[in-house]
């Protein structure tokens, strides 16, 4: 009997390591993909202007969540540290996702609902103390990144302050192909409901943080939840503990309530870091042009989202939405927010950024405008906001 027990336990074994191999790389496949409909050609131009961007950055892409080793180039998904270089990227925020419930939608999800990233944690062979702390998820996460410099030969710079960021583009001028990242949370639900966490977090590297995705939380209502309230008592804790710190607040996937609660409230210009605008769509996924306006007085920045959801499914309708933006408040309040790797389907991954700029210069932005939007107002912004 002790025998046979053992042969199922390792027969078990086997078969969740070989699930593990098998599983996270087949659903990265399926759920990151590129889909797109429209010619794609690149003028001479285009490629001079792009080939000239000396800082390209973007404000969302969540390739942490997925079991791969980003220093190896894949044929799939959206985004790897080889892509980066190809695409001339200088930085990139890598966006920690912890929960997500079952029949995930933009209009209405139970914070109740079985969480996806439960079983995604362990088909990827991922300790059981992931299984079931979404705090400790969001350790995990924020340490691979940790990693990666070593990793990939000094290559890859990890930004936590504006002197990192500094260094990053001092290093970029050299060697092209220096990239950086630096550590956003997507929901604060992974705080659990504790101040402190906030505080672990950030030594953690994290430097910046939606309150919430697309579920209601301790923080308060999401955009995409039950209640659409606005910050709760522990929520104001939070966004007074982010200013102090210095964790820039975005407001993606927020209740309108709540959006307009931080306003009123933060001492910080605040940021989306992936959307849409509901004047090129209109979807409970996008913002108003009351937002719009209000984020932009706080000096902040509206990163504009590449998937479908946010905008109809094309690049040009990325563009026409950025010109929505430009037209309403101004182009240093644009940027790209692509939600790269975030079980998304976008029309280009990290190398179809030229073809943006083509777009762009398509639609009548000027050199100035495009290499604003490309990556200059990102670095701005985070020279003046980053410790």
């Amino acid at each position: 009997m002790k025998k046979i027990l053992r042969y199922t336990l390792a027969l078990v074994l086997f078969l969740y390591f070989l699930t593990t191999l098998i599983a996270s790389p087949i659903l990265d496949r399926q759920m990151n993909l590129v889909e797109y409909n429209d010619p794609r050609e690149l003028g001479t131009e285009a490629k001079k202007l792009y080939k000239s961007l000396q800082f390209i950055a973007d404000l969302h892409c969540d390739a942490l969540l997925w079991d791969r080793d980003l220093t190896k180039r894949l044929d799939y998904a959206h985004l790897d540290f080889p892509r980066m270089q190809e695409a001339k990227m200088s930085l990139q925020a890598f966006t920690i996702v912890t929960k997500s419930p079952k029949g995930q939608n933009f209009n209405r999800n139970s914070a109740d609902a079985f969480d996806k990233i439960t079983m995604l944690n362990f088909v990827q062979g991922r300790l059981p103390d992931k299984w079931f702390s979404l705090y400790k998820r969001a350790v995990y996460q924020a340490r691979a990144l940790h990693d990666y410099p070593k990793k990939y030969d000094g290559k890859f710079i990890l930004v936590k302050s504006a002197q990192d960021l500094k260094h990053l583009v001092d290093l970029k001028r050299v060697d092209p192909k220096v990239i950086g990242g630096f550590l956003g949370v997507e929901g604060a639900h992974c705080l659990e409901g504790k101040l402190e966490n906030l505080q672990n977090l950030y030594y953690e590297g994290v430097r910046m943080m939606a309150p919430t995705h697309f579920f209601d939380n301790e923080l308060g209502g999401s955009a995409h939840g039950m209640s659409g309230e606005g910050l709760t008592d522990f929520g104001r804790e939070v966004i007074h503990k982010m200013n102090q710190l210095g964790v820039i607040i975005d407001v993606a996937h927020v209740s309108p309530k709540m959006i307009d609660d931080i306003l009123d409230l933060t001492t910080k210009p605040v940021l989306v870091s992936h959307t849409g605008v509901k004047g090129t769509k209109d979807s409970p996924r996008n913002i108003s042009d009351h937002h719009i306006k209000r984020i932009a007085a706080s000096g902040g920045l509206i990163g504009i989202g590449f998937f479908k959801g946010a905008i109809k499914g094309e690049i040009k309708h990325i563009a026409e939405a950025m010109k929505y933006v430009r037209d309403l408040v101004g182009v240093d309040h644009v940027a790209l927010g692509s939600d790269f790797d975030g079980a998304a389907t976008t029309p280009i991954d990290v190398t179809g950024l030229p073809f943006l700029v083509q777009e762009l210069m398509n639609q009548g932005f000027s050199e100035d405008e495009i290499r604003a939007i490309m990556g200059e107002n990102v670095k701005r912004f985070l020279l003046e906001q980053l410790p």
